[in-house]
């Protein structure tokens, strides 16, 4: 009996051989578990995140996502639509709130999607897979399941901050966000919650046009997550965990400095607490590898 069903929406970088599929494999191992059904949204398009906002005008972007909703509607109706991508999640949520509050904009997308046979209702919710879990579940429940708690591991949560302005997680401080370190203790890991870098932005925008600066902001990410005690960094977002992991080696060329932190979704942490391996937690999919993870991937649960 499948407990929850949900309307997928994977999103350009999490889907199958994205640049963070290995995001996907997790979510997919960890929803086996909770006996989730993800059913992907059928034809879903690009959310607009990345080109949404270069001179296009605001109703393309708005469109684009109308168009997924739509297509949710048709095919998966009644299921809450469920974004892994904080971007695609960010995205598709500001689309909803401006088509739910102006008419004429609503009128407009509908025109154009009906150039394809669709209508944008606004019947369904778009939500993360993390308000999934603390929402639907509770980290009471998400314990429940594990067989190899992350016992003596220390996890800095990097949030970031597309997942926490403007909308945020429902009754998170958008200052001091701590879902993560919840997550993290309920599948026996120890998190570092005086990390004081868990809203600060990548720097992802800014990557090729600005790249000291963005490599200032990973650094201070990175650095803060050794000064307090840090072991690995966990986060919600594929842009983060991305840019915050590949440019290390960057910033060591360039600065002398030694960093060698893995950066992982709170989805693989869970897969291995719940008995994957460090296949199925999509651990061979790192940059910098998850050792300490690894290792207690591969243990035998003690009958």
């Amino acid at each position: 009996m499948v407990k929850k069903e949900y309307a997928f929406y994977p999103g350009c970088s999490s889907q199958l051989r994205g640049s963070a599929s290995n995001y996907l494999t997790s979510v997919n191992s960890m929803c086996r578990t909770l006996d989730v059904k993800l059913t992907q949204i059928p034809d879903w398009n690009c959310c607009g995140a990345s080109i949404g906002y270069a001179e296009s005008g605001e109703l393309p972007r708005h469109v684009m996502n109308a168009r997924n909703f739509a297509l949710a509607e048709k095919h998966l109706p009644g299921q809450d639509v469920v974004a892994t991508c904080a971007a695609c999640w960010l995205n598709a949520k500001e689309s909803k709130e401006k088509l739910a509050h102006n008419e004429e904009l609503k009128r407009d997308a509908n025109e154009a999607l009906k150039e394809a046979g669709l209508q944008y209702q606004g019947a369904s919710a778009i939500r993360h897979m993390v308000e999934v879990l603390i929402e639907d579940f509770g980290y009471d429940e998400l314990k429940k399941p594990v067989v190899k708690p992350l016992e003596g591991v220390k996890f800095a949560g990097y949030v970031g901050c597309q997942t926490n302005r403007p909308f945020g997680i429902n009754g998170e401080s958008f200052e001091n966000p701590v879902y993560l370190d919840k997550l993290v203790e309920s599948v026996g890991g120890e998190a570092v919650t005086a990390y004081d870098q868990k809203v600060t932005c990548c720097g992802g925008a800014l990557a090729f046009s600005e790249p000291d600066k963005s490599q200032k902001q990973i650094r201070d990410i990175v650095e803060s997550a050794y000064d307090h005690g840090a072991e690995m960094i966990v986060t919600p977002c594929p842009l983060c965990q991305a840019n915050v992991e590949i440019y290390q080696s960057e910033i060591n060329r360039k600065q002398g400095t030694k960093f060698n932190m893995p950066v992982l979704y709170y989805s693989q942490l869970m897969t291995v607490a719940y008995g994957g391996s460090a296949k199925q937690a999509g651990l061979d999919g790192q940059v910098i590898r998850a050792r300490k993870l690894e290792e207690i991937a591969v243990k035998v649960v003690k009958k």
